[in-house]
């Protein structure tokens, strides 16, 4: 598995995902949504639905290991190289972040125009600081969920650990969130999806610190991820506001209505911009190479045994 996985961080990190091919065909991620959204319109009843939730995600998690053992019983290695490069998202999440500090450069609206393609958060009234937190909090917070928990899970587990990580963090991210559509028959997949980013989200976070480019200590990301409103999300941005000196998170407005939130590592700058935005790139490289280096040490060590 270890080999698979260092061939498909590499690929992913050269290609990333080519319009050419993604443009004629529906990326694995769309299709996992398609059925997601499926089974919300026709189970989400308004009878029982925290139990429908619970159905929801054991017909995902079941499809998704039936289909990955299929896959992985192909002859070779190449079903599990390409599936694995195509749910990998290091080159492309890398490609957004930096757009939003090119589009900075050029103006402020350029800058919001950017980040809205990658936060849910209003951004029509974003000053300079606010875009820069919101592309480098995605930047974190997406380096665990697109990189390092698809790594994880598929170094576990193979092909079905994969694909089970990937539908149960897409079926989280549209019925997970606590609307009152959602608020019952959302929970099974917000509570796993929860325990599997569990471990990836702490090790993003090592990942981070040990490329750190000042010294930055574990207790104090402990503290700063506990600020976090999320259990999970807020230990690899604490990494992150630590590692530049950054205030992450803070107040931000949902449909209009501004959250409260507090801030990660609030004593760090707050007066951020493009080169912030730039030098977390940066960061996300360093972490890819470094998880890169530890898989390819399992790999050799599971060679020679």
């Amino acid at each position: 598995m270890s080999g698979a996985l260092v061939a498909a961080l590499v690929l992913d990190a050269i290609f990333g995902e080519p319009r050419v091919l993604w443009d004629r065909f529906p990326h694995p991620a769309v299709i996992m949504g398609r059925i997601v959204g499926w089974l919300d319109r026709h189970l989400n009843r308004s009878r029982g639905q925290r139990m429908a939730g619970i159905l929801t995600v054991l017909i995902l998690v079941t499809g998704a290991a039936l289909l990955g053992r299929a896959l992985a019983a192909l002859p070779g290695l190449t079903a599990d190289v390409i599936v694995a490069a195509m749910l990998l998202a290091q080159r492309s999440l890398s490609d957004h972040v930096a757009r939003v500090a090119n589009g900075l450069r050029l103006s402020v609206p350029a800058g919001r125009a950017e980040v809205a393609m990658i936060v849910s958060r209003d951004t029509t009234e974003m000053e300079p600081p606010a875009i820069a937190r919101s592309a480098i909090e995605s930047a974190a917070e997406n380096l665990s969920d697109g990189v390092i928990a698809p790594a994880f899970w598929f170094l576990l587990f193979g092909l079905p650990g994969l694909l089970i990580y990937k539908i149960v963090n897409t079926a989280d991210s549209m019925i997970g969130y606590l609307t009152p559509r959602h608020a019952e028959f959302g929970w099974a997949a917000a509570r796993l999806d929860d325990l599997l980013n569990l471990a990836p989200a702490r090790l993003t976070a090592l990942l981070i610190k040990l490329t750190a480019p000042r010294p930055v200590s574990w207790q104090d990301i402990a503290a700063d991820a506990r600020l976090h409103r999320s259990p999970n999300a807020g230990w690899p941005e604490a990494a992150m506001a630590r590692a530049l000196d950054i205030s992450l998170a803070g107040p931000r407005s949902y449909n209009g209505v501004t959250r409260p939130f507090p801030y990660v590592h609030p004593h760090g700058r707050r007066d951020i911009g493009a080169n912030e935005i730039e030098a977390a790139v940066a960061r996300l490289w360093a972490a890819w190479a470094l998880a890169l280096a530890g898989i390819v040490a399992i790999s050799l060590v599971a060679a020679a045994f």
